[in-house]
């Protein structure tokens, strides 16, 4: 990719976007590590589920925190193949969390995580939800 000859509002908005996404995904690193004592990796999941941070809004916010990283570069470049690749992303990530993801949840934390599917949405936030205090 080559860096735009000049920036106008559709890079500067791609750099917001892209450093919102980043700053999302490490908002969920760090939520994973402090809270869950584990990490994103598979060889080191957190050691329990994590319900506070981002994932008090969004079930899957570290997706959604790479999803639109892509995106902001796809405004930054303009490149119409980094906005292809967001979807192939978002599509794959879709199947990976139902297919694998929360039957493994489902099976790690049982019942708990279960409350937490009805209260939260997978990738949107739910209306009247968070509730101003959790409980």
């Amino acid at each position: 990719m080559v860096r735009p000859a000049q920036l106008g509002a559709v890079e500067y908005t791609g750099i917001v976007v892209a450093v919102a996404g980043w700053a999302l995904a490490l908002w969920c690193i760090l939520t994973f590590a402090l809270i869950g004592r584990g990490t994103p990796a598979p060889f080191d999941p957190p050691r329990k589920l994590v319900v506070q941070g981002p994932y008090r809004y969004v079930r899957n916010p570290m997706y959604l925190g790479a999803a639109l990283t892509l995106c902001g570069a796809a405004l930054f470049y303009r490149s119409r193949a980094l906005l292809a690749y967001m979807g192939v992303f978002l599509i794959a990530t879709h199947i990976f969390v139902v297919w694998y993801e929360e039957p493994t949840l489902t099976r790690l934390f049982g019942a708990d995580y279960e409350a937490y599917r009805t209260r939260v949405g997978r990738w949107l936030v739910r209306a009247g939800y968070p509730p101003a205090r959790l409980q």
